[in-house]
């Protein structure tokens, strides 16, 4: 049986996880103190996503770029694709909070959305 160790980042306790895997099976998970941990190892072992935020840049604003994330998940081997496909957006002022600036970002079903307001100059 495999152990793998994880530290889990499904509520600000960090507990120290111990999966013990069969294959490519999980037989337990241990060290969790609440349910979180569970499912954040089960998920991470089998299916790890990400929320990505990052900045995009704006022009015609008050500010020059604005502050920007995904609106659900993305598969982890995505997450360069998503921010490659972030790098040369540039949007125009005014942006809102919430406003879709990238629609299915690098194909992951995600939206990339605003998470600031920017008005025009």
């Amino acid at each position: 049986m495999k152990k793998v160790n994880l530290i889990c980042i499904g509520c600000p306790l960090g507990c120290p996880l111990v999966v013990e895997m069969e294959g490519s099976e999980i037989r337990s998970v241990t060290g969790n103190t609440c349910k979180n941990g569970d499912a954040y190892a089960r998920k991470e072992l089998t299916n790890p996503t990400r929320i990505i935020t990052s900045t995009v840049r704006v022009t015609g604003g008050t500010l020059p770029v604005v502050s920007v994330k995904t609106a659900s998940d993305v598969p982890k081997g995505k997450i360069f694709d998503c921010v490659r496909a972030l790098k040369d957006l540039c949007l125009s002022a005014p942006v809102v909070t919430g406003q879709v600036v990238a629609a299915d970002i690098a194909g992951t079903g995600a939206d990339v959305i605003a998470t600031k307001d920017i008005d025009k100059i």
